[in-house]
């Protein structure tokens, strides 16, 4: 086979698990989404019921209740954050091909995946922990809102506040340049990279997860305000403008923080 034939298959091969890739992607962001979609609508129903509203915040704690909420934060994590992880993930599939093509070890994607889906789970399970702490002084809601102005005013105001600390615009940065954060975090092999999964995600909770807080703001299981917190995160990390986008919702959250401590203090 010529060489031109050689590198056309070569390419037409890379091009294939890319589009193989960013169909799984979509397909598992879409599961997570309907999950969320029929979970939300479970506990609207069972909000409407002032008993399961009184149960779900005092003594619905059990095991399989925490294990339940855990994975609805991992699920809710898992549709929010694959999106905006496709460049990384894509660059790494890119790096590991050229890898494979001199002769190096080859390591499926799904592992690079797997470790920062790990990470994402280490979120959930304080996620998790903090949904607990609130319910234990009655200040969620059944849809998993803040019911408290002032609470709501501070944590807006930490959220806005955040988004110009050096630690976020590093973790910003790290996110938004995949192919230097790959090859300052290069690992070989299997533990590799599940290692460079789980520092990227190390990254993106660095630069999300005070954004993240942000779901009690208006309820976790309310999906607009989860799909505008999706959309605000896809935006900052890929778009030209990202950095300038992030800094006018810092703003507007420290805007709106100020008003709603102000009404809780009120």
């Amino acid at each position: 086979m010529a060489s031109g034939d050689v590198a056309s298959a070569t390419e037409a091969l890379s091009r294939r698990d890319r589009i193989v890739i960013v169909l799984a992607l979509g397909g598992v962001t879409a599961l997570a989404w309907l999950w969320l979609v029929m979970q939300a609508q479970y506990m609207t129903d069972m909000a409407g019921d002032m008993t399961d509203m009184v149960m779900s915040l005092t003594d619905s704690w059990t095991v399989s209740y925490a294990s339940l909420t855990f994975a609805m934060w991992w699920v809710m994590m898992l549709g929010m954050m694959l999106p905006s992880a496709a460049p990384m993930i894509l660059t790494f599939e890119t790096l590991n091909r050229n890898k494979r093509a001199r002769g190096q070890m080859f390591v499926p994607t799904a592992i690079f995946v797997v470790g920062y889906l790990i990470a994402w789970g280490g979120f959930s399970a304080i996620a998790t922990f903090a949904q607990w702490a609130l319910d234990q002084f009655v200040l969620l809601t059944p849809m998993l809102e803040i019911g408290s102005r002032l609470f709501g005013g501070i944590l807006l105001i930490v959220a806005g506040s955040y988004q110009f600390t050096p630690l976020k615009q590093a973790c910003l940065r790290g996110c938004r340049s995949p192919f230097a954060f790959l090859l300052n975090h290069w690992h070989d092999g299997w533990i590799g990279a599940l290692r460079m999964g789980l520092a990227h995600g190390a990254y993106c909770i660095g630069c999300c997860a005070v954004l993240m807080a942000l779901l009690f703001l208006a309820g976790a299981m309310n999906l607009l305000w989860v799909a505008t917190l999706a959309v605000f995160v896809f935006a900052e990390k890929l778009l030209p403008g990202g950095v300038w986008i992030g800094r006018a919702g810092g703003i507007a959250m420290l805007g709106f923080g100020v008003v709603l401590l102000h009404r809780g203090l009120g």
